[in-house]
């Protein structure tokens, strides 16, 4: 650890504020319900009541990978759960893929401050992903780690996984299936697990949008870790940063451009395609014309 300015030398982690800026935890936890009420919170019980994120019932593996969305996320289900009917019960997981140590220390110390019951367990995953991926590792980094997270939420005896994606992942997610895939298909709110069975993958910040993240975290004092992968930062550029790139543009000279590409994902207009896929079966529109 670098003792002047609280950086991890060489691991590509970047600090937003230093440690001793941290505010106290029962501050951190009132601004949930009082200083982001409306931009947060409400937008987070928003998602969970329209798009019925939470059954009675259910047992939820919190994912957490230790940068800013998951670490909110952590405290809303907390708070959630504190002052909600407690219809449902919590495991934070946390898994390591091949963290610098310090990156590590780093992630242990935020979920103690932040007092979040976190287990982590470890998995080789930054490694493997890169072995069989090449100068692409992220997408298969990702798959991998989501399988990882489904068998350690299963094997704790849950029926849901819930993931920090945020209202800009969503747009994001749009934006590259359109211009990169050449189809249109968005992040969905919460989708049932291909192989892992009774699972559900569920968006609890679906709704939420990333500056007020980042506000939260940076006025809170807590330094969230970043990719924190070796294996990413020697490769080529993500398209993901084109695409926020792109849209920042966009927002210049279109207005509520993000709202609109969300609501489009709302309002297809299913008279108006050329086509359309159902259970991966394919369709055109001459077998309705």
């Amino acid at each position: 650890m670098d003792e002047k300015n609280n950086g991890i030398k060489g691991t590509g982690c970047e600090i937003l504020v230093p440690f001793n800026d941290r505010k106290p935890l029962k501050d951190i936890e009132r601004s949930i319900i009082k200083t982001y009420r409306k931009n947060i919170w409400s937008k987070f019980i928003k998602a969970i009541k329209e798009y019925n994120l939470i059954e009675d019932g259910d047992k939820i593996a919190v994912a957490i990978s230790g940068g800013k969305d998951s670490l909110l996320m952590a405290k809303l289900f907390q708070e959630l759960y504190k002052n909600g009917n407690q219809n449902f019960e919590l495991e934070f997981i946390a898994m390591d893929p091949g963290y610098h140590k310090d990156i590590r220390s780093l992630l242990e110390d935020n979920c103690k401050y932040l007092d979040i019951p976190v287990s982590i367990y470890d998995a080789d995953i930054f490694q493997v992903a890169d072995k069989i991926a090449n100068d692409y590792p992220c997408y298969m980094c990702a798959r991998m780690r989501r399988g990882s997270l489904y068998g350690k939420a299963q094997e704790l005896g849950c029926n849901k996984l819930a993931l920090g994606h945020h209202f800009n992942d969503v747009i994001e997610t749009t934006m590259l299936n359109l211009l990169c895939a050449g189809n249109f298909k968005t992040m969905m709110p919460k989708l049932k697990a291909q192989n892992f069975e009774n699972m559900e993958l569920i968006r609890p910040l679906y709704l939420v949008e990333e500056k007020y993240i980042q506000r939260f975290i940076q006025n809170a004092g807590i330094w969230p870790l970043n990719c924190a992968c070796m294996v990413a930062a020697k490769k080529i550029g993500n398209k993901r940063y084109e695409i926020k790139d792109l849209l920042e543009g966009l927002r210049k000279d279109f207005a509520n451009v993000d709202m609109n590409i969300f609501r489009a994902a709302e309002n297809v207009n299913m008279d108006g395609i050329l086509g359309w896929q159902k259970n991966e079966e394919k369709h055109l529109f001459l077998e309705e014309y």
